[in-house]
């Protein structure tokens, strides 16, 4: 059933890193689908299936919970495939001095992310002879599990470091999941801090520790701050970003493929009201709201500033229809609709923001919103053009590892 439900509302592509099972392995124990915390496995016909794949972040429970070993991760299916860079077993590029880690690379696991992030600086350690005469040895771009180990990684070897991060707080993806548990399967190996025991970990808790390792270690990054361009300068690289311009013998890029909040490019789009995720709730409280996107970080912003005294909240969507949601927020939007609670517009463009109002265009024409406040959930714009421009190298992934 939940399969067919998924199926019928078009949400039956996983989004990125996700489990595939081998029907000849799998003896039906189920032992994935008690894994899962996020409820996207079920068996049919005595196998495991993916029955919920856009709920499915590919954080590698279930693998491990499979006593056949009937599951592995892969990216990309065969009717969506998935660019991942090409890298060499100690992460660089084929442009020399320029490595990936983690996510980007292929990696969103949080402790694979962290090893290969470890391992990276490793080897830009054994990269690196002499003075190069540039600001920092090595400037690492995103402040994830990756970034984390590998800017503790430059600090045990003694190399200079930058670490820049476009968002207000560190963890990379982990920061935006909305789930309550992620599952790390095996210790966690941190240069300067050493082996981390984990097998059962919260979201709140995991950033928690890694806010208190970067107290500990003096491990400092540099916060709202993009990247913008990377461009080769002979003695290594010419980094441009939001808050300056740097030179570095080597750069790691290991940022998730959550990307730059895409915008809408729309007049008024830089006033101060527009925000990109909620962070809480509470602050709208009394004002009326636009939410304007149609995936579950859009369903889940609107139906929480809903449940705040006094808000009046539409929610713009330009399709007709919410196909890549769960069930559950799109049947909890359906409540909040029928209630009064939030208006929603489907095949809506915003047009234009002004500081009292909204503009909009729907099928039967213009329409004016008074309003306070915009939270834009429009997903984000991956860099893999930036990174082909430079001269990375990709290969499309078609449901292979």
């Amino acid at each position: 059933m939940a399969l067919q439900e998924s199926r019928a509302a078009g949400i039956g592509e996983p989004i990125s890193l996700h489990p595939v099972v081998d029907p000849l392995r799998c003896c039906g124990s189920g032992s994935c689908v008690k894994a899962c915390p996020e409820g996207a496995f079920g068996i049919i016909d005595g196998k495991a299936h993916l029955v919920n794949p856009s709920v499915c972040i590919g954080h590698g429970a279930c693998v491990a919970s499979c006593p056949f070993e009937a599951i592995k991760l892969v990216f990309g299916t065969e009717k969506r495939g998935v660019d991942i860079p090409l890298v060499k077993p100690n992460f660089e590029t084929n442009i020399p001095g320029l490595f990936i880690a983690g996510e980007l690379g292929g990696m969103g696991l949080v402790r694979k992310a962290a090893e290969q992030g470890r391992q990276a600086m490793n080897a830009i350690r054994d990269t690196l002879k002499g003075n190069g005469g540039t600001d920092v040895d090595v400037l690492i771009v995103g402040a994830g599990p990756a970034g984390i180990a590998a800017g503790l990684g430059a600090i045990q070897h003694k190399l200079s470091y930058r670490i820049v991060e476009q968002e207000d707080s560190l963890g990379g993806t982990v920061y935006h999941y909305p789930r309550n548990k992620i599952i790390m399967t095996a210790p966690v190996q941190l240069p300067i801090v050493g082996k981390v025991k984990m097998s059962e970990i919260s979201k709140e808790a995991l950033l928690e520790f890694w806010n208190g390792i970067v107290g500990k270690t003096g491990l400092t990054i540099n916060f709202r701050e993009r990247m913008e361009s990377i461009q080769p300068n002979g003695k290594g690289f010419q980094i441009k970003t939001s808050g300056g311009e740097y030179s570095a013998r080597a750069v790691l890029l290991a940022i998730g493929r959550r990307g730059t909040p895409r915008k809408l490019d729309v007049p008024g789009e830089d006033l101060p009201k527009v925000v990109y995720r909620l962070i809480d709730a509470e602050q709208y409280r009394g004002q009326k709201v636009l939410v304007v996107g149609g995936g579950d970080s859009a369903l889940e912003a609107a139906l929480a500033i809903a449940d705040e005294p006094g808000t009046e909240v539409s929610l713009s969507y330009r399709s007709d229809a919410f196909g890549r949601v769960k069930v559950k927020n799109r049947q909890r939007l359906e409540d909040a609709q029928k209630q009064g609670r939030i208006n929603v517009l489907l095949k809506s463009n915003v047009l234009r923001i002004e500081p009292g109002e909204v503009l909009l265009e729907l099928e039967s024409g213009h329409t004016t919103l008074p309003n306070d406040a915009v939270i834009i959930s429009a997903g984000g714009v991956l860099p893999i053009d930036l990174l082909k421009k430079v001269g990375i190298q990709f290969e499309t992934k078609h449901g292979t590892e």
